[in-house]
């Protein structure tokens, strides 16, 4: 690229990513531009050239775009719920499905004053930072196995959520004094893809990380395991509230009623894809 104008580079980066083949080639051409000039969405590109540091930045990252590398690993920041999480390889990327599973949890948790929150499989933290950043008084744990991921969840969630505390570990084997806390609500949005599934991955979708993707051959496994285990550490009353995928609802609704859950219900996402499923602990019987 020679030095000009980043409203003329844009244009001929939008070219490179369509020849690429890539559908949203106008929209993440000003992306590329605007991270690279450290400007916000819809700010106005200014009228002096690039510099060539710049210029060589730009033609990396688009030549990384063209080979289908995640655009938000490019980015190395993306937004979720208003909010922007560091991301980069080895982290799975906040998708918008995901924030009904943060609406879902501030609707139940809106009037109350302080919530005890657990986190599995945190990844880069946006559904616990999310939920803090908006309700009062969260306190609690969030856990993830990932040596890649786990400076991500620490840098985001000491910058947006700093009263929540990370946990390194497996959370289908976990430390057991974690096993010993209570919480109001415990929030996972576990990999659930399908053996079928991960063999039609996107490219760009084939550079996140398959342990934070992949849900055993019905893609039901995690949540065979998590609900049982994690089940005790819920306060009378409390919640577990899960994401699944795209036809899982009502499998993920049975395994939750099938452990003793209550109140159990499904909550389509902005597409009407069933997408959160939440059952309460029971009250516990007196004797």
């Amino acid at each position: 690229m020679v030095n000009r104008l980043p409203r003329t580079v844009r244009l001929e980066i939008q070219r490179q990513l369509e020849q690429a083949g890539l559908e949203s080639a106008r929209w993440e051409s000003r992306v590329l531009v605007e991270t690279v000039l450290e400007l916000s969405g819809g700010q106005p590109f200014p009228e002096t050239p690039l510099t060539p540091a710049q210029l060589e930045r730009l033609e990396t990252m688009t030549a990384r775009r063209c080979a289908h590398e995640p655009l938000q690993y490019l980015c190395g920041t993306w937004e979720f719920f208003g909010l922007p999480f560091a991301v980069g390889p080895g982290v799975l990327i906040p998708r918008q499905d995901t924030e009904t599973l943060v609406e879902t949890v501030l609707e139940l948790r809106r009037e109350t004053s302080s919530t005890r929150l657990l986190d599995l499989c945190s990844g880069s933290g946006c559904i616990p930072a999310a939920i803090s950043a908006h309700l009062s008084g969260v306190t609690g744990d969030c856990v993830e196995l990932s040596p890649q991921a786990l400076p991500y969840l620490r840098r985001n969630l000491s910058r947006l959520a700093p009263d929540l505390q990370v946990v390194a570990g497996d959370v289908c084997s976990p430390p057991p004094e974690l096993l010993q806390k209570q919480y109001d609500v415990i929030t996972s949005n576990p990999p659930y893809l399908t053996a079928e599934d991960m063999t039609h991955l996107q490219p760009e979708v084939t550079h996140e990380p398959e342990q934070a993707l992949f849900g055993g051959g019905d893609g039901l496994a995690f949540y065979r395991t998590l609900t049982p285990l994690w089940k005790p550490c819920l306060a009378e009353g409390g919640w577990l509230v899960y994401e699944a995928g795209m036809g899982q609802a009502e499998s993920v609704l049975q395994i939750l009623e099938e452990n003793g859950f209550v109140r159990c219900r499904i909550v389509p996402d902005l597409a009407g894809i069933p997408r959160v499923i939440l059952g309460a602990a029971a009250k516990k019987s007196s004797k």
